[in-house]
């Protein structure tokens, strides 16, 4: 199966936009939404065609597919116009085609309960691309689809098979980490 992973969407209509194509094309089984779905925050510039509506009924277009937590910007308010469940500060995944390993979904904004090794971590909330081991755990980031940072494209990750891809919007990989 495939999946699809994106954070920090920030209220930008485009990129919501962008990614449901992504969504579509690539015939994922579920849209993985690591929060920030909505509002830019108080530490970013507005993203490009900022319109949290009309992003929020986009991702209501596809709500019996979404998987979310609740980001550092998401506001109880927000449930209100979402469809699906947003206000989970975490999730947790077993996939088969992982060998059942245990992938813990989070916002990234506050610290890591205890986890055994070999867990996959993934979250956004830093806005930067990350596909990585470290310190016995497996750590993803797909960046952000609206204001990414460091110097990186919009960028989102698709598991398919083993493989974590984070890409950007022509399709070009930027990371790859193969479990």
């Amino acid at each position: 199966m495939i999946y699809l992973f994106a954070s920090d969407i920030h209220g930008s209509a485009y990129a919501m936009h962008k990614l449901l194509e992504v969504f579509q094309s690539s015939k994922a089984s579920k849209l993985i939404l690591l929060g920030d779905l909505l509002y830019h925050g108080p530490r970013n510039d507005f993203p490009y065609e900022y319109n949290p509506k009309e992003t929020s009924r986009l991702q209501n277009s596809v709500k019996e597919s979404i998987i979310c937590v609740k980001g550092n910007c998401e506001a109880d308010a927000d449930q209100m116009v979402l469809e699906f469940p947003v206000l989970s500060d975490s999730a947790i995944m077993y996939l088969e085609q992982l060998e059942g390993r245990m992938i813990y979904l989070h916002h990234g904004h506050k610290p890591l309960p205890p986890l055994s090794a070999g867990t996959i971590v993934v979250s956004g909330h830093t806005h930067i691309p990350v596909a990585e081991g470290k310190d016995g755990l497996i750590f993803i980031n797909p960046g952000s689809v609206a204001i990414p940072k460091d110097g990186y494209p919009a960028t989102y990750c698709i598991l398919e098979d083993r493989t974590f891809r984070i890409l950007d919007f022509s399709g070009t990989v930027i990371k790859s980490l193969t479990i």
